[in-house]
Formats: structure tokens, C-alpha cells, sequence
């Protein structure tokens, strides 16, 4: 059988969906679990129970400090090894995204899955196309952002949950690689003309001023998204490569149409 954990979050769930519409034996795991998955708690180490899972597609523990999200996977990652998981995949991050605020947990965790001595494959997913869009913010004449004239090769994550499950659904095949799962290139500047809407570049110091007034953000939150501007400003995250494609055997989903859907229901979101 093969679990998918965070199968309440977006990947997770898209993850799942993927599997299931291909006949494959999958279920869930939460901390809030729905019908007919499996409860995982990261935090209760001695509650994690993956007895009768094969494959383990472990999403990464969610937005955090590095070492509570590092302590989670390698709870998890103990907990595979001593239920007799025959394959581990684990969603990291782009090689292009060291520069990022959120990439030491990540390459601490591939560490640790080649360490465990369980048969691993590792996507290094690149940046959601729906975050991109996303974060440009809406002013009275468009829309403003600190990317400047910066690309990031974005991919819709619906595109990565299907390489998830593909790689799952036949690990063997896939043992011991590591996948750098990016689309193709896009800045904010073409995100505002296919909304019709003029693009202003802001500057990373307005954009951290404005991130640290922002109510509901975590204390770590604010660098971790100015680190995700100032990569793809100064051209750090728009390299692509053919990983993903290869995987899906198709083309890979327009990533600049799905930025521009998510900068849309931002906006109505906004009441703009």
C-alpha cells in the first residue's frame, strides 16, 4: 500500500487523487485525518504507526523553523525504517533554490532519507506557479512585486503531483534518483500583461518593511519570502530542465497560465 502524508494539504491531496485515478492501493495520513485515513502526528513520535505501507511518499512537514521541521521528518523517517517501508519519496526542493530561506531543512532531510538505508527517490520540486502569482500584490493601477524583471521556472502543482504519483506508483523503477521537477520560465511582468494590468517593481526593502507589517505571518515567514523575491530578482531560480516532462511523458502544464489564475483570485479575494 502506499501512504501519502499532508493528505489534507494541497500537494498531499492532489498527490492522492493522482494515485487513486490510476487504480493504485493508496491512502492518507494526517494529523486531522479524513475518512478512511491514517492518523500522523510528526510531533507524536511514539503514535507514528506506518505498519502495511510499501511506499511512503513523505510531503514535506510544512512551513516551519529548521530544526521542528527536520525533527519531523526524521521521526517520520525512523518510523519508516522500523515498519519496513520498502521505498521512501520525498518532495524537497529545486536544486536552484539553495539561496532560499527554507532550503537548509530540506537538503538536512535528503541526508537523512540517503542515510536511512531505505530505497529512496527525491523530487526537488521547483516553486508553485500558484504561489508566484500569488504573492504579487494588487494596487489601484496593477500589481507590485519585488521580483523585478527576475524569472522563476514555475510549475503548476498539479504537474508535480502527478510525477509524485507516477514515481510512486512504480518506485522500483525510480530507486536512487533524484529529479529536478521545474517548468519553464516566467516573470510578473508577463503574469500583468495577461491580466491586462501594468507590473511595478518595488524594493526589496519596501517588500520586507510590508511583509513585517503584514498581520498573520510566523516571526520566520517574512525573510523566508523576501529570500524567494530577491532569488528570482537577481536570477537565481529560472533555469529549467526536462525531469519533469520526462516523468509525465506530456507536456507540462502552462505555468504562466496558472500564476495569472492565482494573481485573479487574489484579487477578487481582495474585493478588487
Amino acid at each position: 500500500m502506499i501512504l501519502v502524508t499532508g493528505a489534507n494539504g494541497h500537494l498531499g491531496a492532489a498527490t492522492l487523487a493522482a494515485l487513486r485515478a490510476r487504480g493504485v492501493a493508496a491512502t492518507g495520513g494526517s494529523r486531522t485525518p479524513g475518512a478512511g485515513m491514517r492518523r500522523l502526528d510528526f510531533d507524536d513520535r511514539a503514535g507514528l504507526d506506518l505498519a502495511g505501507v510499501s511506499t511512503l511518499v513523505l510531503i514535506s512537514a510544512g512551513y516551519g523553523e529548521d530544526d521542528l521541521v527536520v525533527e519531523r521528518h526524521a521521526a517520520v523517517l525512523d518510523a519508516a525504517v522500523r515498519d519496513g517501508v520498502h521505498h521512501l519519496v520525498y518532495t524537497s526542493l529545486t536544486g536552484a533554490g539553495d539561496h532560499l530561506g527554507f532550503a537548509l531543512a530540506h537538503r538536512a532531510t535528503e541526508r537523512l532519507v540517503r542515510a536511512s538505508g531505505l530505497p529512496w527517490t527525491i523530487l526537488r520540486n521547483g516553486l508553485y506557479a500558484e504561489l508566484f502569482g500569488g504573492l504579487l500584490m494588487w494596487a489601484d493601477d496593477g500589481v507590485e512585486s519585488a521580483f523585478g524583471d527576475g524569472a522563476v521556472a514555475a510549475v503548476a502543482r498539479e504537474d508535480l503531483a502527478q510525477a509524485a504519483a507516477t514515481v510512486a506508483a512504480d518506485p522500483a523503477r525510480h530507486g536512487g534518483r533524484t529529479y529536478d521537477l521545474v517548468g519553464t520560465p516566467i516573470t510578473a511582468g508577463q503574469v500583468a500583461d495577461r491580466l491586462g494590468v501594468h507590473h511595478r517593481t518595488i524594493t526589496l526593502a519596501e517588500y520586507r518593511r510590508r511583509l513585517t507589517e503584514a498581520p498573520g505571518l510566523l516571526p520566520f515567514q517574512p525573510p523566508m519570502l523576501a529570500s524567494i523575491a530577491t532569488s528570482i530578482r537577481h536570477g537565481f531560480l529560472g533555469d529549467t530542465a526536462p525531469d519533469l516532462a520526462n516523468l509525465l511523458g506530456c507536456p507540462i502544464r502552462d505555468p504562466l497560465a496558472t500564476a495569472v489564475a492565482a494573481a485573479s483570485f487574489t484579487r477578487a479575494g481582495a474585493g478588487g
